[in-house]
């Protein structure tokens, strides 16, 4: 007998790329579950399917940064903190130190669909019942009916995992000037931010600042404390974009109104900015 369970959740987060550095990903999980029939005539129940296989998936991968072993750089995880050191793309680095909490280690040489699904399974099928003999997994993004980026940011501000500072989503955007969509704009943003680490200004600090990681010529640091810890990063300025504000959806949606009005003065500019699938942000200028 097979169960399955379509869009059982949404895995938001960013994993590292020697080509691409930070990547933002959204990624629906469809599930199917395979055994035989408990006492209860079910495979699981579907209340236990929602809530126990969502939670293992929210505390290993959701809103973490994940790490292949076959990353450029090195990876130290030591007192419950982790600090890595990368170099991606064409000379591009990158170095965080953070709560150890905000990564997640796979066994693959890279992160993708296979790696991610092949862990998942590793930490799911222990805590099944015996009458589930296997699972499968399907890894899918939205379908786009826009052009879309994917970006990297933390939330110091947040009491949740939005918190960790190398976290991400793929997210469309919407572009509309009095009250058209406007095509040419959404993609020169998605072009613009693709694969951008999204800064906030009051986050930067000096180089000599970091407490755990060593910054290059050209990269821009930041840092700060948070609930669950202290956090920093480098990264090459090149690869990143700095706001005068938080990066939350709400503020990357008045951003971009307000930079799209600076071109456009007497037009009515509206902009629906999402954070992953489904969700998001309108705000107009």
């Amino acid at each position: 007998m097979i169960l399955f369970v379509d869009s059982l959740t949404v895995i938001d987060f960013s994993y590292l790329c020697n080509q691409r550095g930070a990547v933002g990903e959204s990624w629906i999980v469809d599930l199917t579950l395979h055994g035989q029939l408990n006492n209860e005539s079910m495979v699981l129940d579907f209340a236990l399917v929602k809530k126990q296989i969502k939670r293992i998936i929210d505390d290993t991968i959701d809103h973490k940064l994940a790490i292949a072993k076959g990353l450029n750089g090195t990876v130290d995880i030591k007192d419950g903190r982790v600090e890595l050191d990368c170099q991606f793309g064409d000379g591009y680095h990158l170095a965080m130190s953070a709560p150890e909490q905000s990564v997640c280690l796979l066994d693959g040489d890279k992160v993708d669909e296979h790696s991610v699904v092949e862990f998942l399974k590793s930490v799911i099928m222990p805590k099944m019942p015996e009458n589930v003999k296997d699972i499968g997994i399907e890894l899918r993004a939205e379908k786009a009916e826009s052009f879309y980026y994917h970006y990297s940011h933390g939330l110091k501000k947040h009491d949740g995992n939005c918190q960790r500072i190398i976290h991400g989503h793929r997210s469309q955007i919407g572009v509309f000037v009095d009250g058209m969509k406007h095509p040419r704009l959404q993609k020169l943003w998605a072009s613009k931010w693709q694969d951008i680490y999204l800064g906030t200004e009051e986050d930067i600090i000096q180089p000599q600042q970091l407490r755990h990681v060593k910054a290059l010529d050209g990269d821009v640091c930041f840092a700060y404390d948070a609930t669950q810890g202290y956090f920093e990063l480098a990264i090459s300025r090149k690869r990143c974009d700095i706001l005068p504000c938080d990066t939350t959806v709400e503020c990357i949606a008045e951003y971009l109104a307000h930079q799209i009005k600076l071109e456009s003065a007497e037009k009515e500019i509206m902009v629906k900015a999402y954070e992953g699938v489904g969700k998001g942000a309108i705000a107009y200028a």
